[in-house]
């Protein structure tokens, strides 16, 4: 028999990955390598360093239920405490070991013969493995926006995935593309020293106030302490999360209330922000509450009504080297042109590398051809001993690591099973796959994303077929499916 160098491989060393990490462990795997391309863990709160980087949603939520952490210094975490978390867990959870950065992975294929996974890196290195496990995440890839002329601006081209650091706005001209989460956090800081920001608009977003505040240092030693005290706090930013996803997003036909609601909130945010009747229209979305995942800030329609601050909202025709030619015919000449266009999802992260499995199938173009669909969002038919951890229907509640979490029960009753049986092998059934992807399908009938009118939003819960990230059932209901699904409809051999 094949002896294979690991037992898994997991691909992606952000939380996702740790995770997954740390529940093979538990299960006794010790043989794991953990890849990433780039320098160190921490995933996106290691990629992204940009200027009023912030957790958006209560950073007790944001975190492991196994592993709360006391020392949050605000309810929204600056992104360098969401990195200082991950290097903790990643020692005290001994998985640091098993990374390997600056490790780029190609593709990887199944190979039947030996049942093992061929993982190909970047520098030409081949790898095998019994299981495979991407955790990539769904923002990873970012997206270059395809402008005429971009490729020919003279002036200084930063991406907020790729943030110059040395890099400062004072004085600076700056054009920036994007209206997006990130932009919402961004446009605020840079208006401070910038000369002149002009902000090109695509998609309105809804933004609606934020309610953040130091954590006193007594109430995180008390936390630190007396945990309960944490839960207890945590609690309350879970109910609320919870319950705004089940009841306006999940459950949309019921509670269309809910989401006029918080559209009416949006709508205030703006008005007592700006006075301005054209500029408030111009920044008005036109599609339903929840079609894009929600944005809080309580400075980003104040800066528009900065006299340095613009928004252009008829559209770029094209670049030149020194400025932006909008749709509208006027030019602004600009220094420094930020990019905060998103990212490739559909195209490019799901999946983010190329993956072959049984019968030389394609994953990417399987998905593309048949449409994007995943048994219980992380197994997909004739893949192997494979697990996607951020593909169609993986997504569950407003928290990503209620989404790690889910998964990791799924490994533990997937791979118990695996090793009761002394079974080397598993995969999910075609017949499974279909009935959950249908279930799914009737479930999203009652969400805001089969009812709400989300066409003008652009929004990349969607794949160009129709299909969703987020799985329309609360986190509890997702937890208790993930701790009994059927074994038989997985085949082991």
């Amino acid at each position: 028999m094949f002896d294979p160098q690991y037992d898994v491989i997991v691909v992606g060393a952000g939380f996702g990955g740790m995770g997954a990490a740390i529940q093979l462990k538990k299960m006794g795997y010790e043989n794991i390598l953990i890849v990433d391309r780039e320098d160190d863990l921490g995933g996106t709160w290691h990629v992204n360093h940009y200027p009023g980087l912030a957790v958006d949603i209560p950073s007790p939520t944001y975190s492991y239920w196994f592993e709360p952490n006391p020392h949050w210094s605000r309810l929204y975490a600056p992104g360098t405490e969401l990195k200082k978390y991950a290097d903790h867990v990643a020692d005290k959870y001994d998985v640091r070991r098993h990374m390997r950065f600056n490790c780029a992975v190609d593709g990887a294929r199944w190979d039947d013969d030996t049942e093992t996974w061929q993982v190909a890196l970047a520098g030409g290195e081949t790898l095998t493995s019994r299981f495979l496990i991407t955790a990539t995440g769904y923002l990873s890839q970012p997206r270059k926006p395809d402008i005429p002329g971009i490729e020919d601006f003279a002036g200084r081209i930063v991406h907020s995935m790729d943030w110059d650091d040395s890099y400062s706005p004072a004085g600076d001209r700056i054009g920036l593309i994007g209206t997006g989460a990130t932009a919402v956090q961004l446009i605020p800081q840079l208006m401070k020293d910038a000369a002149e920001l002009t902000v090109y608009q695509r998609t309105p977003i809804h933004v609606v106030p934020k309610v953040d505040f130091p954590i006193p240092p007594w109430l995180r030693r008390a936390f630190a302490r007396v945990p309960l005290l944490q839960r207890a706090f945590r609690a309350g930013s879970d109910v609320g999360l919870e319950t705004m996803m089940i009841l306006s997003v999940l459950n949309f036909k019921y509670f269309r209330q809910l989401n006029t609601v918080a559209d009416l909130t949006s709508r205030a945010l703006r008005f007592v922000s700006i006075r301005d009747k054209e500029l408030r229209a111009k920044l008005t979305p036109h599609y339903e509450f929840g079609c894009k995942r929600p944005t809080y800030s309580n400075a980003y329609y104040r800066a528009f009504t900065k006299p340095n601050v613009h928004l252009q909202a008829s559209g770029i025709e094209h670049v030149e080297p020194d400025g932006i030619v909008a749709c509208d015919g006027t030019k602004t000449q600009i220094d420094t042109l930020v990019l905060c266009t998103g990212f490739d999802l559909w195209e490019a992260n799901i999946p983010a590398i190329e993956v072959i499995g049984r019968d030389a199938r394609n994953l990417g173009k399987w998905w593309r051809d048949n449409g994007f669909q995943a048994y219980q969002g992380v197994s997909i038919p004739a893949f192997p001993n494979f697990l996607s951890l951020a593909g169609p229907y993986a997504s569950s509640g407003l928290s990503y690591f209620a989404t790690v979490e889910y998964q990791m029960r799924h490994m533990d009753r997937l791979f118990g099973e695996l090793q009761r049986r002394n079974a080397t092998t598993f995969e999910v059934t075609p017949e499974a796959n279909a009935e959950f992807r249908e279930r799914m399908s009737k479930l999203l009938g009652k969400t805001v994303f089969g009812l709400g009118d989300c066409a003008g939003s652009r929004s990349y819960y969607f794949s160009p077929s129709g299909e969703t990230l987020v799985r329309p059932a609360s986190t509890n209901q997702t937890n208790r499916e993930n701790d009994s699904f059927p074994l038989t409809d997985y085949t082991f051999a």
